[in-house]
């Protein structure tokens, strides 16, 4: 399908499923059950952590996405190396302005510390929320609770896809967001990118054809607290793109080596490339 068509298709179904939840009534509904079901692996609220993973990992939806797809693969993958894994649904399939969302994230983490004892969590977000936790971070008190800040294609200094402008006067205000050069990312940006607290890995990839270029992904700040993967460099044939990004066998191994040792993502791991390539 071609990219327009799809990126169509998308804002389509986002903006029923706005919809849908707008006019949702407190009470639980069987349409309801189905959006909340969280992916394998994930929402265990008796688990605790162990001396070995000691943090539990939030996963954090891209816009427009159901956690239940968002984190099919990984999520099941964090399970079973002994990760106790949280997944949520936030602001309107993702679509609320970016500060609504954090405040959301900032709330979900608190219950996460106060079931598994936890000090710390680390976040893998995805697009959008792998820049939105940065907001959480800066401006809502996640610094001191956050250890890993992992970001698969994220949004960081937003993207130029012309289809962010109609999404984000329609439904979408969070796509108004995370536009380039936008007051919130402005703000988001402006001084550290990386402030103390967490440790950061980025991973995106040359072929995104959501956030444009692809280098928006980027972040700056200290090496020793921060780590920049564009997947090409070390698997040149890699071609995962952006929204199934979460699914690459490539980027789970970079996140599985941010989580497992101190600081964010080893610049010189060298991941097992699909087909050997």
């Amino acid at each position: 399908m071609r990219l327009r068509a799809r990126v169509r298709l998308l804002l389509a179904a986002a903006a029923t499923a706005a919809l849908t939840f707008t006019g949702m009534s407190a009470a639980p509904t069987a349409s309801a059950s189905i959006l909340d079901i969280p992916p394998k692996g994930a929402n265990d609220w008796s688990c605790k952590p162990d001396s070995a993973h000691p943090q539990p990992v939030v996963l954090v939806n891209g816009t427009f996405k159901l956690m239940a797809e968002n984190w099919a693969k990984l999520s099941p993958k964090l399970k079973e190396k002994g990760y106790c894994v949280f997944a949520f649904n936030y602001g309107h399939m993702e679509t609320d302005p970016i500060p609504q969302a954090a405040a959301e994230l900032r709330d979900f983490v608190e219950a996460v510390r106060g079931a598994t004892g936890a000090a710390k969590v680390d976040i893998v977000g995805h697009s959008q929320g792998g820049m939105m936790p940065r907001y959480y971070v800066k401006f809502l008190g996640g610094a001191d609770k956050v250890d890993d800040l992992i970001g698969i294609v994220p949004s960081n200094h937003g993207t130029k896809n012309p289809l962010a402008i109609p999404a984000g006067y329609t439904f979408c205000p969070s796509c108004l967001d995370q536009r380039v050069g936008s007051d919130l990312l402005k703000k988001l940006n402006e001084g550290e990118e990386t402030p103390a607290g967490p440790d950061y890995t980025v991973i995106t990839t040359r072929h995104d054809e959501v956030v444009i270029p692809y280098t928006s992904a980027l972040l700056s700040g200290p090496k020793e607290h921060l780590t920049n993967v564009v997947l090409q460099d070390k698997c040149p044939l890699d071609p995962f793109m952006h929204d199934q990004a979460t699914k690459d066998p490539v980027v789970h191994q970079w996140v599985l080596n941010a989580l497992e040792h101190k600081g964010p993502a080893d610049p010189g791991f060298q991941p097992r490339c699909l087909g050997g390539a």
